[in-house]
């Protein structure tokens, strides 16, 4: 009789996604204390399994493809996959698949949810209310800026930038701008949006909404050389990688008035600290990287994963393969 194969999974996920494993003929093991594991406490736990379903982002470095070579497929439940020493998984024979696609409209909702809010300063004007600071009708105080007619600047266009600008386009009439390794020619047909040099990404963008992923060419792309290129006016939205921003430079650059507003889902480090300096700033907003955080994404980013489990379970290609030089191999 043939083993019944065993997946391991890091947190706690949707029962959708654990039904439909053992729908398919797969056992699980869950993290149900629901707290972040770190890397040895993951090995342990591959011991005994076949399959890893890496939720929250646990590192997976050279250290553990040398313990846990034995795995016939891992699966993230994220797009991101930064944390994970792709060479070293492809050296060790292991096909790994991320989410891809799934969470671009809840993202780019983030993304719109962030621009709208820093716009009007509502983050710092809420809390003014739990301080007990609302007080009599001020004419002029911290007031906002309105998107109508402004031009949104997207860096790493792909499908959840293009979410983002289809949503502020119809909302608001925003010119969209964006900067590419390449050009997008669905961008270019659906929106006319219009392909430019960083430089003037940097210069012309009211809005300028960062989508790339983290790489050693964007980490802490934007900082105070950066943020001094752009509109003193200017709100920098961020959902792609913490990295990607030097946040101790953009605190300075709000606070000299280099640029006007930051909205962040991601930060770094994660969690940011509560005495972050940004947090006192009256037009940044913050969030938790809830990106992907509502029942459906992650409901359909679970069963994504697991029917990547489910072909590498099978000898069969991942669909959502993200090293795919390893079945090349």
């Amino acid at each position: 009789m043939k083993d019944i194969m065993k997946v391991y999974i890091s947190r706690n996920v949707p029962q959708e996604g654990l039904n439909y494993l053992t729908e398919h003929g797969l056992t699980y093991t869950v993290n149900m204390e629901n707290k972040k594991l770190t890397q040895e406490e993951v090995i342990i736990e591959c011991q005994s399994a076949d399959l890893l379903l890496n939720v929250g982002g646990v590192p997976l470095d050279q250290h553990f493809f040398d313990n846990c070579a034995h795995l016939k497929g891992i699966a993230l439940a994220s797009v991101g996959y930064d944390h994970v020493d792709m060479d070293a998984a492809s050296k060790a024979g292991i096909p790994v698949s991320n989410t891809p696609d799934v969470l671009s409209g809840a993202t780019a909702d983030v993304a719109f949810l962030l621009m709208l809010a820093v716009s009007r300063k509502a983050f710092y004007r809420a809390n003014e209310i739990r301080e007990g600071k609302w007080n009599d009708f001020e004419f002029t105080k911290d007031l906002g800026i309105e998107l109508n007619g402004k031009t949104l600047g997207i860096y790493g266009l792909g499908r959840i930038g293009l979410e983002l600008a289809r949503k502020a386009q119809a909302a608001y009439g925003m010119k969209v701008i964006y900067h590419n390794r390449h050009p997008n020619e669905t961008a270019k047909r659906v929106l006319n949006a219009e392909y430019v040099n960083f430089d003037e990404l940097l210069t012309r963008s009211d809005v300028l909404s960062v989508h790339a992923n983290l790489s050693p060419e964007t980490q802490y792309r934007f900082n105070k050389e950066t943020f001094a290129r752009m509109k003193n006016s200017a709100i920098l939205i961020n959902t792609g990688r913490g990295k990607i921003v030097h946040e101790q430079d953009l605190y300075t650059a709000l606070v000299n008035g280099d640029i006007w507003g930051a909205g962040l889902d991601v930060t770094d480090p994660e969690p940011m600290k509560a005495d972050s300096p940004l947090l006192t700033l009256p037009s940044v907003c913050v969030l938790p990287h809830i990106g992907s955080a509502t029942i459906e994404t992650r409901t359909n980013m679970i069963k994504m994963a697991a029917n990547n489990l489910i072909a590498a379970s099978k000898s069969n290609h991942m669909p959502q393969i993200v090293n795919v030089e390893v079945y090349k191999a």
